[in-house]
C-alpha cells in the first residue's frame, strides 16, 4: 500500500528557507518566520530537517551548490590564474547584485552578531569563509608553481587581498552598491596580481 504523499515540497520549501536565511541571518529567522516563508507548521519542518540549525547548513549547501559556487567554478577552470581571479570577482559583482534575490553572499552576510548560544553555527561558516580564502590562495600558488607568477611573489598576501576584496563586494552589494560601480573596481584591482605576474 502506498505510503501517505508528503503535504509539501521540501526542495521548494529549503529554497524559501534559504532566501529567509540569506536576506537576514541565522539569528534574524525565527521558527515563527520560517512556518510563515515555507508555508508549513513547525512540527512538519522539525520532521523534515530535524532542526533550524540543520536547515540552515542544508540551506547554505544549497547557495554553495548553486549561486554562491560561482568562485569554486572561476578558480578551478583551467585558464591562467589571472583570469580566474578576475572572473571570480566579476562572478561575484554579478551575483550578489542580481534582481529578485537577496543581495551580497549568503555565507558573509549571514555570520553578524552571533549570541554565544549559535557560537557553532558562527564557527562553522567562518570555517567555510576561511576555506575560501584557503582556495584563493591555492590557485595562486599553484600559479606559482607553474610560473605565472615572479619567484618572490608572496601568493599568501595576494590570496588575502582577493578574499578580502571578495567579501567587501558583498557587503558593498547589500549596502546598495550598483553592479557597474562594484565592477568598475575589478581593474584597479587586478594591479596587485599583474606586478606579480612573470615577465
Amino acid at each position: 500500500m502506498a505510503g501517505r504523499p508528503r503535504e509539501f515540497d521540501r526542495d521548494l520549501a529549503l529554497v524559501k528557507a534559504r532566501d529567509a536565511f540569506w536576506e537576514r541571518g541565522y539569528e534574524g529567522v525565527s521558527m515563527a518566520d520560517l512556518v510563515q516563508v515555507m508555508g508549513i507548521a513547525s512540527a512538519r519542518i522539525y520532521a523534515a530537517f530535524g532542526s533550524k540549525e540543520n536547515l540552515f547548513r542544508e540551506a547554505i549547501a544549497l547557495y554553495e551548490a548553486d549561486e554562491g559556487g560561482f568562485a569554486e567554478r572561476a578558480l578551478a577552470q583551467p585558464a591562467p590564474a589571472r583570469a580566474a581571479i578576475e572572473a571570480m570577482l566579476r562572478d561575484a559583482v554579478l551575483a550578489y547584485t542580481r534582481a529578485g534575490a537577496p543581495q551580497g553572499c549568503m555565507v558573509v552576510s549571514a555570520a553578524t552578531n552571533y549570541s554565544s548560544g549559535n557560537d557553532a553555527i558562527n564557527a562553522w561558516l567562518a570555517g567555510h569563509r576561511r576555506a575560501r580564502t584557503d582556495s584563493i590562495i591555492e590557485r595562486l600558488r599553484r600559479a606559482a608553481q607553474e610560473g605565472e607568477l615572479k619567484a618572490d611573489a608572496d601568493v599568501a598576501a595576494l590570496g588575502d587581498c582577493y578574499a578580502v576584496l571578495l567579501h567587501g563586494i558583498s557587503v558593498q552589494a547589500r549596502d546598495g552598491i550598483g553592479s557597474a560601480r562594484l565592477l568598475a573596481m575589478i581593474a584597479p584591482a587586478m594591479r596587485a596580481l599583474d606586478d606579480a605576474l612573470a615577465d
